[in-house]
This record gives C-alpha cells, sequence and structure tokens, in this order.
C-alpha cells in the first residue's frame, strides 16, 4: 500500500510504467471537464472509473482485487478507507472473478482520503472505500485501474 500526496507521485514512477502513466493522469486530468465513467488510458492494462456517491457510516466487508492495483483519489470531499493486509482477514465472504473483486469479513484500519491524498492498493491489500467521517456527504472519485 501507498498513501501519499499529488506532489509526490512523480517519485513513484520508476515502480511500472502502468503507474507512470496512472500518476501522471491524476495530475494532469482537469476532473471538472470529464464525465463520469470509464476513461481509457492504456486499454485493459490501465484505465480511469469516475463516480459520484454519498458515503456511508459503515463498510463492513473490505474488498480486494487480483488483478489490478487499485490508484484511488477523491476529487471533491472526503471518505475513510479501511485498510488492511489480506492476510488478516478472516473470511471470504463473496467473489467475481470477471469483475475481479472479492469481499472479506476482518479489521481494518482508517485512512483519510481527500484533499491531495492518493492511495494505491496492491492485490495484497484489503480496503474497505466509501465510509463518512463523520456524516454522509456527496463524494466523486476517481479510481485508476492498473493490471498487476
Amino acid at each position: 500500500m501507498l498513501y501519499d500526496t499529488l506532489n509526490h507521485l512523480s517519485a513513484y514512477c520508476a515502480l511500472s510504467p502502468r503507474l507512470a502513466l496512472a500518476f501522471r493522469f491524476l495530475a494532469e486530468a482537469d476532473f471538472s471537464k470529464l464525465p463520469d465513467g470509464r476513461i481509457e488510458l492504456d486499454g485493459q492494462d490501465v484505465y480511469a472509473s469516475l463516480s459520484s456517491y454519498e458515503t456511508k457510516s459503515i463498510n463492513d466487508t473490505p474488498e480486494a482485487h487480483r488483478k489490478y492495483i487499485d490508484v484511488q483519489f477523491l476529487v471533491s470531499g472526503t471518505e475513510k478507507v479501511g485498510v488492511a493486509p489480506l492476510s488478516v482477514m478472516q473470511e471470504e465472504v463473496s467473489g467475481d472473478e470477471q469483475g475481479d473483486i472479492w469481499f472479506y469479513h476482518g479489521p481494518t484500519e482508517p485512512l483519510t482520503l481527500g484533499g491531495d491524498r492518493v492511495l494505491v492498493l496492491w492485490p495484497q491489500d484489503a480496503h474497505a472505500p466509501c465510509m463518512a467521517i463523520d456524516m454522509p456527504e456527496t463524494v466523486r472519485k476517481c479510481v485508476v485501474k492498473v493490471r498487476v
């Protein structure tokens, strides 16, 4: 897992060309001109998904992905994301191989996403996103999916 700011992402570009593409997109995109939906950056290898939603009070089913790294950035608003190593999850609740998402039960630690914060989650990172800080609020998020 990586938790840092937009201004520091260039320091991580050497990790992989696909991550570098994702980081450049986040740093350069004018989100005010982009609609919600999928944006192709490099076919199935790197793409962004923009969505608007209401945060919720709790997310008790952390998720993880096997084929993609998540690069999460809130365009507007703030939310709490519970994070933990996948190895501490107590049970797998359900999964969808085609959607590359598996849900679990297990403990997480909260991080705040908003402002210029970016959260990068590898397949070994369980995460429970979309939680309200205090009260539910409408947020807009960009998740860049990077194939491992």
